[in-house]
């Protein structure tokens, strides 16, 4: 079906990449990554570090990734690395045109937690020696949403930023996910909700019914490394495509390429009985929204 997939893939946008330059080791770096994504037809990557903003690194590549068809955008992840809810990094971050703001990810409750369990999550973020992350909280002693956030959003909000729940706990995102709808954000996201959040459905059904897109990324489910495949389709009908997205999470060391992942799973998807559709308004329709491209 390579036909039907490059049919599909026309227009996607991942809003997952991790290409380098990273702490971590990659497979790829940023222009790779984009010049694979133009052969596969992408129209955009959204790159990303759990450790710096990745506008930086875009802006330093702009000349060998000018001539390309696929955009490349970037966004800061607000880990301890760049000073937890930092107003500054936020604001430098889509001054220069970054794209998306990470709430908390390996310096998140549910992420450091995970870490103390599994001695293998753990020395995988910490690369190089670096210093392990730091708690970076979105609440307050009392469980009030600390005054950066309301600020942060209000940021996004005027900047047209997408916004991600990054790796924050259910009662965490919850509570960034009704600030952000309350004051009038729409372009959202929860990505991998089974893996590190580890959401239940209906925590899943709360944030959609509050605006945000449910990201899955297609290394959890490419060779099944990490949930069987009718999970994803389980989580797809739960909420339905509208509410969807497919990420790669992918560029790393060790993992497939991002594009070849995608092509797996969106195959995968056809022959599941997922129509074109459907399939469209997950990897095209929603991302291009939530990223302002048509806007």
């Amino acid at each position: 079906m390579p036909d039907a997939i490059d049919k599909v893939l026309h227009g996607a946008v991942d809003l997952h990449c991790h290409s380098g330059p990273s702490p971590m080791p990659r497979r790829l770096n940023h222009v790779e990554a984009a010049r694979q994504a133009q052969a596969a037809g992408f129209r955009a990557i959204l790159v990303k570090c759990h450790y710096h903003s990745t506008v930086f690194d875009v802006l330093a590549m702009e000349d060998e990734l000018s001539g390309l068809t696929t955009q490349v955008f970037g966004g800061v992840a607000l880990n301890s690395q760049v000073g937890g809810l930092n107003l500054h990094a936020v604001d430098l971050n889509l001054k220069m045109g970054g794209k998306m703001i990470w709430f908390p990810t390996i310096s998140s409750s549910a992420h450091l937690e995970n870490s103390e369990r599994d001695p293998h999550i753990k020395e995988h973020f910490v690369p190089r020696g670096i210093r392990q992350s730091e708690l970076v909280d979105i609440l307050d002693e009392n469980g009030d949403l600390r005054p950066e956030v309301p600020q942060i959003l209000d940021l996004a909000l005027e900047a047209g930023a997408l916004v991600s729940a990054g790796h924050m706990a259910p009662d965490r995102t919850l509570a960034m996910l009704t600030e952000a709808h309350d004051r009038g954000l729409t372009r959202l996201l929860v990505s991998h909700p089974n893996y590190v959040v580890n959401a239940e459905t209906g925590d899943v059904q709360k944030f959609a019914a509050l605006g945000a897109v449910i990201e899955h990324c297609v290394v959890m489910y490419d060779h099944e490394r990490h949930f069987p495949f009718q999970t994803l389709l389980d989580w797809i009908d739960l909420i339905g495509p509208e509410n969807t997205s497919l990420g790669s999470d992918l560029g790393q060391v060790g993992n497939p390429l991002p594009m070849e992942a995608f092509r797996r799973v969106v195959g995968q998807l056809l022959d599941s009985g997922i129509g074109e559709k459907d399939i469209r308004t997950m990897i095209v329709d929603n991302p291009v929204r939530l990223l302002g491209l048509d806007a």
